[in-house]
């Protein structure tokens, strides 16, 4: 959180990540862990490309961190996401509400519970069925 300390620019990126459903959608599945862009894919209902847009915005707004294994790149929150006060408590506090938020909603709950059918899926398999679309 301390990159949002006197940055204004910083603070507009989070914001702007904030500010779309399916970033918001993508942001409460990663509170079960680490995910597959396929599997994130899968819940959204979108072309890969405006996927990895989305993850894009919430990477550069260090809302998510990805790493790549072999030919997949998986996503789990930042570190300082969970309501934390590292550097900048304000921020740190409006993610942890925001993640509560989140969790209690109607598509919140329904997400969680298609996610938890779709990381049963073999990744590659959703991938092929993906590229079929």
């Amino acid at each position: 959180m301390a990159k949002y300390r006197n940055n204004i620019s910083a603070i507009a990126k989070l914001f702007k990540a904030l500010g779309d459903e399916n970033r918001l959608r993508v942001i409460n599945v990663l509170r079960t862990g680490e995910l597959c862009v396929c599997q994130i894919t899968e819940l959204l209902g979108l072309a890969p490309s405006t996927v990895s847009k989305h993850m894009s915005v919430l990477r550069d707004a260090g809302l998510v961190k990805s790493r790549k294994d072999g030919r997949w790149i998986y996503y789990s929150l930042s570190d300082n996401n969970h309501g934390g006060n590292s550097g900048f408590a304000p921020v740190g506090d409006l993610l942890g509400h925001a993640l509560e938020i989140l969790r209690d909603t109607l598509e919140g709950r329904e997400d969680s519970k298609q996610i938890k059918e779709i990381v049963k899926q073999n990744p590659e398999e959703l991938c092929k069925k993906q590229c079929k679309r």
